[in-house]
């Protein structure tokens, strides 16, 4: 990458500021070994919410609420967010988050539990966005859910889809990285979706249901 290009990525990726309460909860994601959304994806994400009047959403996967943060302000004031986490300690730091940030509790539910287990229990349809920041592994099963409970026009976010610049190189055929290269392809020509895959971040692949 050129030099003027680098700085264009990097001027992109801080162009939209983070409130003050989404670099506390940044920090402590990084405290708690949660690594947080960029900028660039949070904007992002703020953005498709908006974009698709998101009030229903589920979160996979919520860290110290960062992301969390990023997609209640895009989603209109009478949206909830179900986020589902497994780690208990990163739920508590979610909704501490969420409570000073001034959200309303009840615009928020925080499931603690294994996502493959209450995924299956939730509605075919009934959500307007999906987005996944999960262990990666679970990547495709959390993929295939998302699809089924989203509505048409719904919108389907996945986060760490180009895996520290390892997708793009063909060299690079880790376990990990294999997935989410095989799962981005697999997105890419599923008709089902109309997918970008969009260079913020760690890479974002954002994809509407048919």
């Amino acid at each position: 990458m050129s030099g003027s290009r680098l700085n264009s990525y990097l001027y992109a990726e801080d162009f939209i500021p983070e409130s003050e309460t989404g670099e506390s909860a940044r920090r402590t994601g990084e405290e708690l070994g949660a690594t947080p959304v960029g900028t660039g994806v949070g904007a992002a994400l703020r953005l498709l919410a908006a974009a698709c009047q998101a009030r229903h959403v589920v979160e996979i996967g919520a860290g110290a609420g960062t992301s969390g943060l990023w997609l209640l302000d895009g989603m209109p004031d009478d949206g909830i967010l179900t986020t589902i986490e497994l780690e208990p300690e990163n739920a508590r730091a979610a909704r501490t988050a969420f409570a000073e940030a001034g959200i309303p509790t009840q615009r928020t539910r925080v499931i603690v539990g294994r996502a493959d287990e209450i995924l299956p229990r939730m509605t075919d349809g009934a959500y307007d966005m999906v987005h996944v920041d999960a262990d990666k592994a679970s990547y495709p099963g959390y993929v295939e859910h998302a699809i089924r409970m989203l509505r048409p026009g719904g919108v389907l976010a996945l986060d760490n889809m180009l895996w520290h610049d390892r997708v793009a190189d063909p060299a690079q055929r880790d376990e990990t990285t294999s997935t989410l290269r095989d799962l981005g392809k697999t997105l890419r020509d599923d008709e089902r979706l109309v997918p970008a895959l969009l260079p913020v971040g760690d890479g974002l692949l954002a994809a509407v249901r048919r």
